[in-house]
């Protein structure tokens, strides 16, 4: 399959079409920015100052402890963390003990946590003291055999530190005792006795796995991607020269998109480690502390999502927040409305352009130039070393200018496959093209529009949210005959969760009912947020249910009422 690159033409000179990418283990970023910038800040945290030689010795720490109870190269470490200084040292002290990063959602719920657990193999995890009554549940059910905990409390600055149990009393959040005992270890402690010095072994970039990505399949049941040291790497690499006007050691870059999302752990902490960059991190996302924030730190960098930027654009005080520090953003996750970019622009005087990736493409593959030429509604143009064509089922092969088609990729940052399913990895994959799944075409110049979506995930807020897995969960329910989920569209968070139930004969029951019910079972951005009960759904002839047709309605709906 031959493809032409008539995006190249439009490359400012200071992006090069092929970037010189080293084969080298992803925490040498760590190791050059601590040895160049010893004493700079790497990480602000609620008040809290890290700098880089701190977190490479406390990165080191976690990795001697790690092989001080029995890692071994290629062993997997959940990290179940927000965004917080031990999220970045846990991430980095696995790599440096030669361990596999298991990227793990706070917001899980128990099952979907031991699926996880028992997919991945994991038998380290670190979380937080608040999630560990349902981590400790997880031994008895899957490989898990050990704990670290740690508590927002041990990054804080003294008082907030002394006043951090009141807060959450006062938040209502159960306050959790958990001793250095067993095989459960408390941080602090660890950053008390373990050394600053770990056997790191040796990694070979392009074989060895440095993440597990939990992403979603077609069938709703999620996969691990595996991305190499190298896949990692890369990306980091291009995005730092599709940055091409931010300078080494001079920027600063708020972290708000959780660094479980491959987008925050590419586009915030790697790339903010690799260019020796101050994070600035929030552990969860709120409008005024994130308006308050950007006026005090001055963060010059701003990755998000957009309804992220949407939230800020609608605060009914953003007039009174000084924005003027951020010099651009690439926003993610979802499609950017053009009248939030218009307005974010004009807001903070800085550039928002648009990118696209998957998880299997760690993540990113095309953005719009954020100095130079860009286009209203598009994905922009592939990233330097990067290949992407639509390809045309019918010509089996590349799609002509503006004729849809599937979104095919391939580059060093594409994935090696995914874990122990290799007829997924292999039907993913055609003629060395990694098939997105995703519907767009390419215009005259080269660049790219998404249009649809070839698998029926939803994107709600910024999450990737498979409608198989939430049916799977109310299928399980007493009451229910038949459900189909689907994403129905919302002016806030693009998509929104919508169920449709039809329900067992001589049942009645209400969405308060099974709302309660989705949010036991499910993480809260997954239950869905509208219920509608049905006395049939819409099916094929063979007796399939058309979830389209149900979207379709939704949109006709929307029609109307305009």
């Amino acid at each position: 399959m031959e493809n032409q690159k008539p995006w190249l033409q439009y490359y400012p000179e200071e992006i090069p079409h092929e970037l010189e990418l080293a084969s080298q283990p992803l925490f040498e970023y760590l190791q050059q920015s601590a040895s160049e910038f010893p004493s700079k800040i790497a990480i602000h945290f609620l008040g809290k100052d890290l700098t880089y030689l701190e977190l490479y010795q406390q990165s080191l720490k976690l990795a001697n402890y790690f092989q001080t109870v029995g890692l071994k190269k290629g062993d997997r470490v959940s990290i179940m963390l927000p965004n917080c200084p031990q999220a970045v040292i846990s991430y980095y002290g696995v790599l440096l003990a030669g361990g596999i990063v298991v990227q793990t959602n706070p917001l899980y719920m128990e099952r979907e946590l031991e699926y996880q657990l028992k997919d991945s193999e994991s038998t380290f995890i670190v979380t937080l003291d608040l999630l560990y009554p349902r981590v400790s549940k997880m031994k008895a059910l899957t490989n898990l055999k050990h704990i670290i905990v740690t508590s927002i409390k041990d990054y804080l600055p003294f008082p907030k530190n002394l006043l951090y149990p009141f807060v959450q009393k006062k938040q209502n959040q159960v306050i959790v005792k958990v001793e250095h005992e067993g095989t459960t270890y408390l941080w602090k402690k660890i950053m008390e006795e373990a050394k600053t010095e770990a056997n790191i072994p040796t990694i070979h970039p392009e074989e060895d796995l440095a993440l597990l990505q939990y992403t979603g399949g077609t069938t709703g049941f999620p996969k691990g991607v595996m991305l190499t040291h190298h896949n990692v790497a890369s990306n980091t690499r291009m995005c730092s020269q599709w940055m091409y006007k931010c300078k080494r050691g001079e920027e600063s870059i708020l972290g708000i998109i959780p660094f479980f999302h491959v987008y925050g752990m590419t586009t915030v902490m790697n790339l903010g480690i690799m260019q020796a960059f101050k994070m600035i991190l929030l552990p969860k996302f709120d409008a005024t502390d994130a308006l308050k924030t950007i006026e005090k730190q001055k963060p010059t960098l701003f990755p998000g999502a957009p309804t992220i930027y949407i939230a800020l654009l609608n605060h009914q005080d953003i007039k009174k927040y000084n924005l003027s520090s951020i010099k651009c953003c690439i926003s993610g996750s979802a499609p950017l409305p053009v009248e939030v970019q218009e307005k974010f622009e004009q807001v903070t005087g800085g550039k928002l352009v648009e990118g696209y990736g998957l998880s299997e493409t760690s993540p990113v593959t095309h953005a719009n130039f954020i100095w130079d030429h860009r286009k209203v509604g598009s994905i922009g143009v592939p990233w330097p070393n990067t290949d992407s064509m639509i390809y045309s089922y019918e010509k089996d092969g590349p799609a002509d200018p503006n004729e849809l088609g599937e979104v095919a990729i391939r580059g060093p940052q594409v994935m090696k496959g995914y874990w122990n399913k290799p007829e997924e990895t292999e039907a993913t994959f055609k003629d060395g093209w990694f098939l997105t799944g995703d519907i767009g075409y390419m215009d005259e110049e080269g660049y790219f529009f998404i249009v649809d979506r070839k698998k029926d995930m939803i994107i709600a807020g910024g999450y990737n949210i498979y409608p198989r897995e939430i049916e799977e969960v109310l299928y399980e329910h007493d009451k229910v005959q038949e459900v189909v989920v689907a994403g129905v569209p919302d002016p806030y968070r693009g998509e929104t969760v919508k169920a449709y139930i039809v329900l067992k004969e001589g049942y009645q029951a209400t969405t308060e009912e099974f709302n309660e019910y989705a949010r036991k079972n499910l993480a809260a951005y997954k239950a869905p947020r509208i219920y509608e009960f049905r006395d049939e759904l819409p099916k094929t002839a063979v007796g399939k249910i058309l979830r389209r047709a149900l979207v379709e309605e939704e949109k006709d709906k929307l029609k109307k009422a305009k």
